[in-house]
C-alpha cells in the first residue's frame, strides 16, 4: 500500500467543512488561530467550478497533493421500486471532495464503514466532476468489474480498494473512474470497455490488491449492458403496471 498514506492513516486533525472561495482567484481561507495552530491545521482551499456549479478541492500548505480530485457521495436505494434515471440522480448526496492525503482521512475517518451501513445504501467515490451515473459523459462508453464478497469483507476489501485508487496502483493512466461499494458487492468503474488490455490490468491488479482468492467470481459488465437491461425491466415493470 502507497506509504503516504500509511503514515496519515491516524490523522484525524481538522474538520473537513468546505468554504466556498471566489470563483475569480480562490482565495485562500485565513485561519485566525496562531501560528503554530495554521502550520499544523492548514485549512483547504476551494473554488467553484462553473461546469458543476461545485467547489473544487485544492491542497493545504504542507499537505501531500494527489494525483486527482476526489469526491465521496452516498445513495440510497428503494427495494422493489425501479428508479427512474431522474429519482436516481436526485437521490445521489455528494458527501464532498477532497485534493490531498490529508483530506481524504478527514473525510474518510469520520464515515461509517460499508458493513455497518444498513441494507440497500451505497458507498460511491468518483473524480470530481464526474457523476456515479452510467449515463455520464466519462462513463458511458465504459463499464465495471464486479466483485462479490462473503459477509464481513466489504469494508477492510472497500478500504484496500479506494487506496490502491488514490495511489494510482492500476497504473492505466486516466482509464479509472471510480468505485462503489453496495453491502457486499464492490465495483470499479472505468472509461473504455472496448479496451480489452486495461481492462484485464484492472482485474489482476484488483486480485493482488484485495487479496482475492483464486476461486473468486469477478464480472466486467459494460455500461451500455447495464442501461438495456434496466430500460429491459423498466419496460417490463410498466406493461404489467398497465394491464
Amino acid at each position: 500500500m502507497n506509504n503516504k498514506f500509511d503514515a496519515l492513516k491516524d490523522d484525524d486533525s481538522g474538520d473537513h467543512d468546505q468554504d466556498q472561495g471566489s470563483q475569480k482567484d480562490c482565495e485562500k481561507e485565513k485561519n485566525d488561530n496562531d501560528e503554530d495552530d495554521d502550520q499544523n491545521t492548514a485549512k483547504k482551499k476551494v473554488c467553484v467550478s462553473p461546469k458543476y456549479n461545485a467547489t473544487i478541492a485544492v491542497p493545504g500548505v504542507g499537505e501531500h497533493p494527489l494525483q486527482y480530485n476526489y469526491s465521496f457521495w452516498y445513495s440510497r436505494r428503494t427495494p422493489g421500486r425501479p428508479a427512474s434515471t431522474q429519482s436516481y440522480e436526485s437521490n445521489i448526496k455528494q458527501i464532498g471532495s477532497f485534493a490531498s492525503v490529508e483530506q481524504f482521512w478527514r473525510f474518510y475517518s469520520h464515515m461509517i464503514r460499508p458493513g455497518d451501513l444498513t441494507g440497500h445504501s451505497d458507498f460511491h467515490l468518483f473524480k470530481e466532476g464526474i457523476k456515479p451515473m452510467w449515463e455520464d459523459d466519462a462513463n458511458k462508453l465504459g463499464g465495471k468489474w464486479i466483485i462479490r464478497l462473503r459477509k464481513g469483507l466489504a469494508s477492510r476489501c472497500w478500504e484496500n480498494l479506494i487506496l490502491a485508487m488514490l495511489g494510482e496502483q492500476f497504473m492505466v493512466g486516466e482509464e479509472i473512474c471510480g468505485a462503489v461499494v453496495s453491502e457486499d458487492i464492490i465495483s470499479i468503474w472505468n472509461k473504455t470497455a472496448s479496451d480489452q488490455a486495461t481492462i484485464t490490468r484492472i482485474r489482476d491488479t484488483l486480485r493482488r490488491v484485495l487479496n482475492l482468492p483464486p476461486n473468486t467470481i469477478m464480472e466486467y459488465k459494460t455500461h451500455t449492458d447495464s442501461i438495456k437491461a434496466w430500460e429491459d425491466f423498466h419496460g417490463l415493470v410498466n406493461a404489467v403496471g398497465g394491464r
